[in-house]
């Protein structure tokens, strides 16, 4: 949302910081961390997702891992997304009970293991938490929420979405994946973190208030550590301003994003399912070459940008991930455009693979 160098943010985080300092409050959110302002944000971003309470974390992968941990007992059974986010996949691993994995964004095999999982509950007694990603942050596709909310007049279950790269990019007003696909009522817990369209650091949960005041004395990621820190919290309400007033941010978004896209299709440029700002560009190429593209990318044509390979993907594959913001110009997509044209040749041409093998003797 082009934030993290905007003037009246930077100010705003400048004066929180020389009012409050790092350190203040003190404690944890149920003994001395908790304020008149962490409450302001808490009302503010659950008016804004429509839920009724909203809860603020410190971090967002402990805070997604422990709510997962908060939510269920030994006796309920858990369906998540087999692509689903590490932190997902870590909330999961503390899970005592059963859990089952169902392909990615598969609408069949999510109901497979919902009858699984059903099953399951109904010899424990226990309930069913469904979780999945609203954007898919390595691939920018969204989960299938409007069909997972489907299968909710069918099987009994509470829904959980990770909404981090959703949340203030999608929807109407920018309350997300949700929103975007018409089914956030049918959202049960809903997760953010302000690390991406927010720019800082923490995060938050929102559902319904007995939800939210279960999950504050049962959380152990914010009942043993330290709340979010004062400046943090104010800088949040800035950002959440922001995106609430300024709809224009969200707009020059997406018009960098659709130019940025579409101009890597029409030269052939592999961008998988994205239909997010996450822009993913597949290449053939082994990991050293990947290495040394990426830094002539970087040094050479003033592209910053996510490198992943294997084994998150198959081997002699390169993905390159793109975050373009509201901050970025048209200009930019087309220099970017420009740039990527240029590497693939060279990576086609054999040139990286010749340099990496004379770097590695």
């Amino acid at each position: 949302m082009g934030l993290a160098n905007d003037p009246e943010v930077r100010k705003v985080d400048a004066e929180a910081g020389k009012k409050w300092g790092s350190a203040y409050p003190m404690g944890a959110r149920l003994m001395s961390g908790h304020t008149a302002l962490h409450e302001k944000l808490q009302r503010e971003l659950a008016a804004f997702v429509n839920k009724e309470a909203a809860y603020v974390l410190n971090f967002g992968f402990q805070g997604m891992l422990s709510t997962i941990d908060a939510l269920v007992t030994k006796d309920d059974v858990i369906v998540y997304d087999v692509d689903a986010h590490a932190c997902i996949i870590d909330g999961c691993r503390l899970h005592m009970g059963k859990r089952f994995t169902y392909r990615h964004n598969d609408v069949e095999s999510m109901e497979k293991n919902l009858q699984r999982a059903t099953k399951m509950a109904e010899k424990t007694g226990g309930g069913i938490l469904f979780i999945s990603e609203g954007v898919f942050g390595m691939r920018g596709e969204q989960g299938k929420l409007k069909e997972i909310a489907e299968l909710k007049k069918k099987y009994k279950f509470r829904l959980f979405v990770d909404d981090a790269h959703g949340f203030g990019t999608l929807g109407k007003t920018g309350a997300g994946t949700g929103e975007e696909q018409g089914v956030q009522d049918a959202i049960d817990v809903y997760f953010a973190t302000f690390a991406k369209s927010m720019a800082s650091t923490g995060a938050f949960i929102a559902a319904d208030k007995e939800i939210i005041n279960y999950l504050k004395y049962n959380i152990r990621s914010q009942m043993f550590a330290k709340s979010l820190q004062m400046q943090l919290v104010e800088g949040a309400l800035k950002r959440l301003e922001l995106i609430r007033t300024q709809p224009e941010r969200k707009e020059r978004l997406w018009e960098v994003v659709n130019y940025l896209q579409n101009g890597l299709k029409e030269k052939g440029f592999d961008l998988g399912d994205t239909e997010s700002a996450v822009t993913p560009v597949y290449l053939k190429g082994s990991i050293p070459e990947a290495m040394v593209l990426v830094r002539d990318l970087r040094e050479n044509y003033g592209v910053f940008c996510s490198i992943v390979v294997y084994p998150v993907i198959p081997k002699d594959m390169i993905l390159l991930r793109i975050m373009p913001t509201a901050s970025h110009t048209i200009e930019d997509a087309k220099e970017t455009i420009d740039a990527f044209s240029a590497i693939r040749n060279k990576l086609e041409n054999g040139i990286y693979k010749r340099l990496s093998a004379t770097i590695a003797k």
